[in-house]
């Protein structure tokens, strides 16, 4: 696959020439057992040399996860059991508004509690909303069970904790899901990137909310694995600082 990065490589020159940082991020969402894709994510985060936050799915989490995944990886927690709880015609969401909120507090202490099962102290507590949906009314609650930090779609409005909670967003998406789930047009992803570095160097957008690529292992063909791979080569060899939610900065 040819990609023409020239558009990115020049941005990232301007945040190496202005003696910028660009923190960086990558989120991988829906795991639940080991499988031959999650192989290759992990390897693939492993030559690249960047920590993989995988959302895994509590309520069907397979023993034999633990057993499988690397110290590349990062597990964090997607929802209780990624069901669609949306009224009919709405978008889906398992944690949207008008959900009776006792069960919704039972749900997540459920599920922080089987990943705690599972995973013991490996497992981060950070928040995946399925599909990249929550109430407001749902973030206290998060707060209150235990999570720490929220991760959803698009850039953060605000710098400042919501109801307690960090909040660690994602924004590019390789995948093209109104469509046939295969990539999306490189040259869209690299402008969408371009612009959003751009947007955060000009103080338009928060600079630092670490920059999230989002990928979903169990749905990629191959051209989704090698743009990531490439995707990933070309941001890494501008100014990055790698986010670890376990750790925070890395590099």
């Amino acid at each position: 696959m040819r990609v023409d990065w020239t558009a990115l490589r020049q941005e990232l020159a301007v945040w190496h020439r202005d003696g910028l940082r660009l923190p960086f991020w990558w989120r991988d969402d829906d795991a639940i057992a080991p499988t031959k894709a999650l192989k290759q994510l992990e390897n693939l985060g492993r030559n690249m040399g960047v920590p993989v936050h995988l959302a895994i799915i509590p309520a069907n989490v397979d023993q034999a996860l633990v057993e499988h995944i690397s110290d590349v990886i990062v597990p964090v927690v997607h929802g209780w059991s990624h069901q669609n709880n949306a009224p009919l015609g709405q978008k889906k969401a398992e944690f949207g508004a008008g959900r009776d909120l006792d069960l919704v507090r039972q749900e997540l202490q459920r599920g922080l509690e089987r990943m705690n099962g599972v995973f013991g102290a490996r497992f981060s507590k950070m928040f995946v909303a399925p599909w990249n949906r929550l109430s407001a009314d749902v973030l206290s609650i998060l707060q209150d069970v235990g999570f720490t930090t929220v991760s959803t779609f698009q850039s953060r409005t605000s710098a400042q904790p919501i109801a307690g909670l960090e909040q660690v967003n994602t924004h590019i998406d390789p995948i093209f899901w109104r469509g046939a789930r295969g990539l999306v047009e490189p040259v869209t992803l690299v402008s969408q990137t371009v612009e959003l570095l751009e947007k955060r160097r000009r103080g338009i957008l928060d600079a630092a909310e670490p920059l999230g690529y989002l990928t979903h292992h169990l749905v990629h063909d191959a051209e989704i694995w090698e743009f990531s791979r490439q995707f990933l080569t070309e941001i890494c060899e501008g100014p990055v600082t790698l986010y670890r939610h376990d750790k925070k900065d890395i590099s």
